[in-house]
C-alpha cells in the first residue's frame, strides 16, 4: 500500500473522507494498527499513563520517545507516523527544531506534534519552513494539566471558545496540516471545523470533526489505565488476556502444560 503523507491528510478533509487515527506505542500493536488501515498512527506521549507507569505524561523524556517511535516505525508500512513532542522539548523555535529533527532522523517520523496555540506559533513556523511536517493540539493539553487544573473539558465559555477558534486559524496559517481537538464541546469542535480548511481530528470532541483518534489500548478494552467518557470499547482484551494467564498457569500446576507435542526429543 501507498505510504500515507501530511498531502494525503489534507487531501481527505477535501474529498469529504473520514480520517481514523490510532495512538500505540510498540512494534506488534502498530503492525496490528498499520494492516489495519489507520490512515494515522500517533506514538503520543501518554505513552507515560499507558505503558509507563506515571501519574501523567510530564515526566515522559525524549529518549523515551525515540525509543517507542522507533519501534512503531519499523511496523507501519502505509500510515503516517506522527510522534509526540515531549514536554519541554519545544519551548522555542530552536529547541523544537532540534527535538523534531531527533524525531525524523532517528526515529524515521513522519511527522510530529506539539500541543497549544499562540503560544507555540513560532515553533509550528520554523519547522513547517524546514518541510518538518505539524500536527496541532487544542482543547484539553496533557501537558499543561498544572495550570489548567486536571483533565477537565475546555472551551465551555465564550471566551475561552473564542480563543480556541483563533488557535486553530493561527495554526492552519503557521503551517500545521491537521489539529488535534481534545475533550471539546461537539458545537466548538464543529464550528472549528468548519472554520478551518486543514483537518480536525477529535477525541472526546463529537462527531463532526474530519476523523477520530483513540489509544489503541483502550478500545480494545484493557483495563491497565482509567478509560474517560470518550472511549468506546470495542473488544475486552483485558478479560481475555486474564483468562489466557489464569489457564496457562492452571496448566503448568497440573502438569499439562508443556505435552510431549511441545517438547523436543
Amino acid at each position: 500500500m501507498k505510504k500515507n503523507t501530511a498531502s494525503d491528510i489534507l487531501q481527505k478533509k477535501k474529498s469529504n473522507q473520514k480520517i481514523t487515527a490510532l495512538s500505540t506505542y510498540d512494534y506488534a500493536f502498530a503492525k496490528l494498527a498499520d494492516e489495519s488501515g489507520a490512515d494515522i498512527i500517533l506514538v503520543g506521549d501518554s505513552v507515560g499513563m499507558v505503558q509507563l507507569g506515571y501519574n501523567s505524561t510530564l515526566p515522559v523524556t525524549m529518549d523515551e520517545m525515540l525509543h517507542h517511535t522507533k519501534a512503531v516505525s519499523r511496523a507501519v508500512k502505509q500510515a503516517l507516523l506522527v510522534a509526540d513532542m515531549p514536554y519541554k522539548t519545544y519551548e522555542t523555535a530552536v529547541s523544537s527544531i532540534k527535538s523534531a529533527r531527533r524525531f525524523i532522523e532517528e526515529a524515521k517520523a513522519n511527522a510530529v506534534k506539539l500541543e497549544g496555540g499562540e503560544k507555540v506559533l513560532k515553533q509550528v513556523k520554523a519547522l513547517t519552513r524546514l518541510g518538518i511536517a505539524v500536527m496541532g493540539h487544542l482543547g484539553m493539553l496533557p501537558q499543561s494539566i498544572e495550570k489548567t487544573g486536571g483533565y477537565k473539558v475546555q472551551g465551555k465559555d465564550k471566551k475561552d471558545a473564542d480563543q480556541m477558534l483563533k488557535d486553530a486559524q493561527a495554526l492552519e496559517a503557521a503551517g500545521a496540516f491537521s489539529i488535534v481537538l481534545e475533550c471539546v464541546p461537539y458545537e466548538l469542535a464543529k464550528k472549528i471545523t468548519q472554520a478551518v480548511k486543514i483537518p480536525t481530528i477529535g477525541i472526546g470532541a463529537g462527531p463532526h470533526c474530519d476523523g477520530q483518534i483513540l489509544v489503541l489500548h483502550d478500545l480494545l478494552g484493557f483495563k491497565s489505565t482509567v478509560s474517560p467518557r470518550f472511549v468506546r470499547k470495542y473488544a475486552d482484551f483485558d478479560s481475555l488476556a486474564r483468562k489466557a494467564i489464569r489457564d496457562f498457569r492452571s496448566d503448568v500446576e497440573a502438569e499439562k502444560f508443556p505435552s510431549l507435542k511441545e517438547s523436543f526429543e
